[in-house]
């Protein structure tokens, strides 16, 4: 009896206990549908002047109309809300230096950087001048983010994985996304400053002529064929910290991490003039270049209303949740494209202590989750805030501190009906200077700088290299005014294409400087596409170039990296031998996934930079972690290059017998990285490196549903100097090709679906898409739910 009524008993708790989990797993579904986005209905809002719809699609992408801009620009906040309001909310907080209240004390050093600067406080001042109508727009949308925040059931998940309730919208937030974009697309300047004072210091003048040029034959101006380079010759000798070791052992395996950094390059925009076009009117492309997480960065919308003129506008293309406005895409009369400019935006002045003691000191508070608000003392000068590095103080003058910097103007855009006003309004953008490539449906094409360029006081120039208080060219006067910018327009070729490396030749190069661009390989690519395309082309094979994975720039590469593995080289080493034949055999002339060959040419040409630069990179992590040789200059590869091909003795470190040593013990570090887990060298494919696992930020903390939040690694072709960027955590954020007027024959892709939510049928719709380069269509498809908003 004992006994079966003990077993009784322990069927009984174990039932309880399957009811339990039933339980929580029920209650966890049930609360993470309450964060679901409200589909349909009528809902009504107060404040609507008239009222609006969300029709959205099979694939959730909405259309967005109302009788007035205010309204539209509230219903296009309720859904930034319910569909990403935890993206809105890690932008705002990236920019603010907020994290640490949401995840404690390791998101401090983070939040300590960012908080430097003060941004919270100088989107307060930029609210005061804002203008009326412009105000009048951001409390709309404000409005709407904080209505479609309460509407949901339950509040987004995150938080109830963070233990915090969501904050309200204020908004400040909405220019601190912006101000995020600064240090997405800026935060690299203050550190190749410092890399480029450290090199200034331990180089000549003759070798940082040669070690970081103005320009390659590989760029691809607007405004020329090429850039005539200065006539520099190999310095006899090398700096002093030239091929030594960088701190670890000499012949360990080269490490994979400076290759993952150096992989952040991106975007491309280019644009067909009409007279080149099917149809007469422009074709814009467009795939801007950012981490690649889930949710998407973007968030697809086509937002219709009044023009103003009796009719309708309607725009299409991608928005940034916490912003109102479509960032690229198209008006219907004109569209446009971004990509990073890479200008010199950011001068580091080097104070002394008279400026210093007058500098004024603000007390920021820092939340911190679990632990006690941190203090930070931040020193402001009339330059800037203070940074200390190795006992220096610089001020940060840096364009996002100025007034100016963020605002409202990408609005104007709306109602550009011709390209000539598009230019104009570009570069009255508040936002991180941008390459504006824009196209009408006239068939008129131009590029410009969309953005605040600095006006620099003396010669006008910017300085690349850390400067004194003294030196005038740091003392900026305001901003240059539109008609003072440089730009292009209608080029006789009938094409336009950047891809971040340096846009002109001639005048007005100066002005936007140099703050790290690409060495040119993309944009030349780029364009020798755009002119392979003939005298005549459509929509389709515009688009075909952001899928090109060519490896027009790696293939010479590949031909020194089998020349230094000669007959002697390969004698008695099988694995040389093997890698030689991989290089011959496994090799497609693009960044294919089932590449063994292009894999081993791309680890070649940064073992050849880890050898004659690592031991200046260890020096320059101490000064700061992002400080490379790479970020002193990205025309690295062309420098190493040309010296691998004219062997100077005076460029050898003394460790190699001669240069072909040194690059088969370049190549023997490559083979000992892809062979050290003892897996075959012919395994070690360029897809089992460049593969992406796309994840929430969350995904690691929910033990339950975290699958849910992640996709599978996904083997992805392309690479970083080519026209398709694709990397593990980087690349093509969104492909859009578009002509003005014909929004109908436009095409669209990109990561992510468009809702943050891993229960929402659109959390990943569209992905496949962007992984197999299907051209979906751009414009939304018939309605299948529609929310409307009434008085």
């Amino acid at each position: 009896m004992r006994r079966s009524g003990l077993a009784e008993w322990s069927k009984r708790i174990l039932l309880a206990a399957l009811i339990l989990l039933v339980l929580a797993v029920l209650g966890a579904w049930w609360y993470l549908r309450g964060s679901l986005a409200q589909l349909e209905g009528t809902r009504q809002a107060a404040g609507l002047e008239t009222t609006a719809s969300v029709a959205r699609d099979a694939h959730g992408v909405p259309v967005i109309s109302g009788g007035s801009r205010g309204d539209v620009a509230y219903a296009t906040g309720f859904v930034h809300a319910q569909e990403r309001f935890f993206q809105m909310d890690l932008l705002r907080r990236v920019a603010a230096g907020e994290l640490s209240e949401l995840f404690g004390d390791r998101a401090l050093p983070l939040d300590k950087s960012h908080r430097l600067h003060r941004f919270r406080a100088r989107g307060e001042l930029a609210l005061k001048s804002m203008p009326a109508a412009d105000r009048a727009l951001l409390d709309r949308y404000v409005a709407g983010v904080n209505d479609g925040l309460h509407a949901l059931k339950t509040r987004p998940f995150e938080y109830a994985l963070v233990g915090l309730p969501p904050r309200a919208w204020s908004p400040a937030d909405t220019l601190l996304v912006i101000w995020a974009m600064y240090f997405d697309l800026q935060g690299n300047l203050e550190s190749r400053e410092l890399a480029r004072g450290w090199f200034r210091d331990h180089a000549t003048e003759e070798q940082r002529a040669f070690l970081a040029p103005e320009s390659t034959p590989w760029d691809a101006p607007l405004d020329a064929q090429t850039i005539a380079a200065a006539d520099v010759v190999v310095p006899a000798a090398a700096p002093a910290w030239w091929g030594k070791p960088n701190g670890a052992d000499a012949g360990a395996p080269l490490k994979m991490a400076q290759a993952e950094f150096l992989n952040t390059v991106g975007s491309n925009n280019w644009a067909v003039a009409g007279s080149r076009s099917d149809t007469g009117a422009a074709i814009v492309a467009d795939d801007m270049h950012l981490g690649i997480q889930l949710p998407a960065i973007w968030y697809r919308a086509a937002l219709q209303f009044p023009d103003g003129k009796g009719g309708q506008r309607r725009m299409v293309g991608v928005t940034l949740p916490g912003a109102p406005f479509v960032v690229v895409g198209s008006n219907g009369h004109v569209s446009w494209g971004f990509t990073n400019s890479y200008g010199d935006y950011l001068d580091l002045i080097a104070l002394d202590g008279k400026a210093l003691k007058a500098a004024v000191v603000h007390e920021e508070t820092i939340l911190v989750k679990g632990a006690p608000a941190v203090k930070l003392a931040v020193r402001e000068t009339p330059l800037g805030p203070v940074r200390e590095v190795l006992g220096r103080s610089y001020a940060v003058h840096w364009a996002a501190h100025l007034p100016g910097a963020v605002n409202f103007n990408a609005g104007k855009l709306e109602s550009a009906d011709t390209l000539e006003q598009a230019l104009a309004i570009a570069p009255t953008l508040g936002i991180p200077a941008q390459n504006f490539v824009g196209g009408d449906d006239k068939g008129n094409i131009g590029w410009t700088i969309a953005g605040p360029l600095p006006r620099r006081g003396a010669t006008g120039v910017a300085s690349t290299y850390p400067m004194t208080a003294d030196d005038a060219a740091g003392r900026w006067q305001g901003w240059l005014a539109p008609d003072e910018y440089p730009k292009v327009v209608n080029p006789p070729q009938g094409q336009i294409g950047t891809a971040n490396s340096r846009q002109l030749a001639g005048e007005g190069a100066a002005l936007i400087g140099d703050g790290g661009f690409d060495l040119g390989a993309r944009t030349h690519q780029v364009r020798d596409d755009l002119t392979a395309l003939g005298p005549k082309t459509d929509v389709q094979k515009v688009y075909a170039i952001g899928l090109d994975d060519r490896a027009v720039f790696l293939t010479a590469w590949r031909e020194r990296a089998m020349a230094a593995l000669d007959a002697r080289a390969v004698a008695g080493h099988a694995q040389r031998a093997e890698a030689l034949a991989l290089l011959k055999d496994s090799w497609s002339g693009k960044a294919s996934v089932d590449s063994v060959g292009y894999r081993i040419t791309r680890g070649f040409m940064y073992a050849v930079y880890d050898l004659l630069y690592g031991g200046a990179n260890a020096q320059l992590a101490e000064i700061d972690p992002k400080a490379t040789m790479a970020s002193v200059s990205a025309r690295w590869p062309v420098v190493l290059a040309r010296l691998l091909d004219q062997q100077p003795a005076g460029w050898l470190p003394p460790q190699y017998a001669d240069w072909q040593a040194l690059q088969v013990a370049a190549l023997d570090r490559v083979i000992a990285e892809l062979t050290k887990d003892g897996q075959p060298l012919k395994d070690a494919t360029w897809g089992q490196r460049n593969t992406a696992a796309s994840a929430h930020p969350m995904a690691s903390v929910i033990p339950l549903f975290g699958r849910q939040l992640k996709v599978a690694p996904d083997r992805l072709p392309g690479d970083q100097h080519m026209p398709r960027v694709a990397g593990p955590t980087f690349g093509q954020s969104e492909r859009l090709v578009v002509s003005p007027g014909h929004e109908e024959q436009g095409v669209f892709n990109m990561p992510g679906g468009q809702s943050g939510h891993p229960l929402s049928p659109y959390f990943l719709d569209g992905r496949t898409d962007w992984l197999t380069g299907r051209a979906a269509p751009l414009l939304p498809g018939p309605a299948q739910h529609t929310l409307t908003f009434t008085r």
